[in-house]
């Protein structure tokens, strides 16, 4: 289904009563929540720290008992932050990336959880809820690290690692702009060096609609254009139910 159309879209239209559990692999948190077949949350999200590093045995006993504080699903979506392939992970910085090459993670869940599993990244997935469905539509997730989805006309690009390629003074987007540099130079200086990405992403995919998301979106503080907007970081949970629907 183009995600374009998810906005027409009625409960009598899609996976009936469907209940999707969706995670969120955060390099600060893991989140999760219950979404009914709309994407809307039917229960809290529930968090726990992410540790560094953080290889896959640790992870999925994190995720075993985060999930056990919720409700009953039908199925799994998984965001995660770094290069995903067909449910394999071939790279994640930001959780130990030595421990994850070739891992398959969408097999280790359905194993574990004994329920069907997509797995995405994260910035992916978020887009999935964001965008409109028309255009270069371009995600940029600010928290731990960068991340980034790109879609044209509602079909997702593959994916780029933004974050790790060069930006300026001989770092990378994510050096100069993870949680860690916000920490380091101030809220201020950080929002000059986001000023400066967004162009040079403009200049990369001539986007027609650039989305912001992540924790540290919050702290952007100055006038965005009429083409740039930010979203809600729940978005990165609420996307697990359009990567359903983007492969049926």
């Amino acid at each position: 289904m183009n995600p374009g159309k998810k906005r027409e879209m009625r409960r009598s239209e899609g996976a009936k009563g469907l209940r999707t559990l969706a995670i969120d692999v955060g390099g600060s948190r893991l989140k999760a929540t219950i979404l009914d077949e709309d994407g809307e949350m039917l229960t809290e999200r529930v968090r726990v720290e992410t540790p560094y590093p953080c290889p896959p045995e640790l992870l999925l006993k994190l995720l075993k008992n985060l999930v056990a504080q919720l409700s009953e699903y039908d199925r799994i979506s998984v965001g995660f932050p770094g290069v995903v392939r067909k449910g394999k992970v071939f790279g994640a910085v930001n959780l130990g990336d030595e421990f994850w090459q070739g891992f398959d993670l969408e097999k280790a869940l359905a194993k574990q959880f004994d329920k069907p599993v997509r797995v995405l990244n994260d910035a992916d997935m978020q887009g999935l809820a964001a965008i409109k469905g028309k255009g270069i539509e371009m995600v940029i997730t600010l928290g731990t690290g960068v991340g980034c989805g790109l879609f044209a006309d509602g079909q997702l690009a593959p994916h780029l690692e933004i974050g790790h390629i060069p930006f300026r003074n001989n770092e990378t987007f994510e050096d100069q702009l993870g949680n860690r540099a916000f920490l380091e130079v101030g809220k201020r200086r950080w929002n000059r060096r986001l000023q400066r990405a967004i162009k040079y992403w403009r200049i990369l995919t001539n986007f027609d609609k650039l989305y912001l998301g992540g924790g540290n979106a919050g702290h952007i503080a100055f006038r965005l254009d009429t083409d740039v907007e930010i979203v809600p970081n729940e978005m990165g949970m609420k996307g697990g139910i359009w990567l359903w629907k983007e492969r049926e």
